[in-house]
């Protein structure tokens, strides 16, 4: 695939609306993961569990969504 039809695919996706690029976003990083970790279904309840319990308890460090779109458009614009 060249150039002009990435470029083109790009431009594409990002006039679709916030809910579309995430649906897109969500499914090409899905079709890049390698067959399931038979535990990691597990290790992700834990961390999750791990997560709210340390919300719960105050000590988490929270970040709204505005923030964590800044930080993240920073980040992506550094690479």
């Amino acid at each position: 695939m060249g150039t002009a039809t990435l470029d083109k695919l790009r431009s594409e996706a990002l006039a679709l609306s916030e809910l579309e690029r995430a649906q897109l976003a969500y499914e090409l990083v899905r079709s890049l993961d390698q067959p399931a970790d038979a535990d990691a279904g597990s290790a992700w309840d834990k961390e999750i569990l791990k997560r709210l319990r340390s919300i719960d308890a105050g000590t988490a460090k929270l970040v709204d969504r505005d923030e964590l779109r800044s930080r993240l458009e920073q980040r992506l614009s550094a690479s």
